[in-house]
């Protein structure tokens, strides 16, 4: 099974993994209607391990083309479970063990492991950022070449995203779909997130050897951007 049955909400690092009652059904070769009966008799142990929410989903045209025939109910909106890890994986000791079903409870489990796994990864590393980002904001307060003007810091962010990332703050905004009052590091992936702690690490040293601002834009820029990501820009209506 190489599709994916665990997601998160937003691409926020902080975001609780889940996956939802219409994939189980799906990927385990289960109605959906017997598998959300299982969800609404076990609703309380379920609960247990936080709110039982759900999406309100339109069935799939596959689906509806199968159950043309049958009651038009079937092509009503329909309540789309999220599960946590912990519900799931209660959720799916209530089922037969088929061998789909046995196929699709090891997967499960390998996705929300791998799920998680990356979201700390980017967790330790965005931690780090932290830290890297006091230690360059420091050496343009120490500065002797530098000004103390607020533009100062705003240059040099605006500097290390577009060397690393080949993008600025306002694109990387735009294309995760960060709210201002997020910060779009939250939204980076691991790569990402090395790249421009890479690059914090690199301007710092050269604000340390005594560099002003576009003496280190141009060691830079010759450098080359540390990490290309592959981000798409979404397009303007009329252009």
């Amino acid at each position: 099974m190489k599709l994916n049955i665990v997601f998160t909400e937003t691409f926020s690092l902080y975001d609780e993994p889940f996956t939802t009652a219409e994939m189980i059904a799906e990927y385990a070769g289960i109605d959906r209607k017997s598998v959300n009966r299982a969800i609404r008799d076990h609703k309380g142990a379920l609960e247990r391990f936080g709110v039982l929410r759900f999406q309100i989903a339109k069935p799939k045209k596959k689906e509806l083309k199968e159950n043309e025939s049958l009651n038009s109910r079937r092509g009503r909106p329909f309540k789309n479970y999220m599960l946590n890890e912990e519900q799931a994986t209660l959720l799916i000791t209530f089922l037969q063990n088929t061998p789909k079903v046995i196929d699709f409870k090891v997967e499960l489990v390998r996705q929300f492991y791998a799920m998680k796994t990356e979201l700390l990864q980017r967790q330790l590393v965005r931690t780090a950022g932290k830290t890297g980002r006091r230690e360059m904001t420091d050496a343009i307060k120490e500065s002797s070449v530098l000004s103390d003007k607020w533009y100062v810091y705003s240059n040099f962010t605006k500097l290390l995203y577009k060397t690393a990332l080949g993008y600025d703050v306002s694109k990387l905004r735009e294309v995760r779909g960060v709210d201002k009052k997020a910060t779009p590091l939250d939204f980076l992936n691991k790569n990402e997130l090395d790249a421009l702690n890479k690059r914090q690490n690199q301007i710092t040293t050269l604000i340390d050897l005594g560099m002003d601002y576009q003496t280190i834009k141009d060691v830079l820029s010759n450098q080359g951007v540390i990490y290309q990501t592959t981000l798409k820009i979404p397009e303007k209506a009329g252009s």
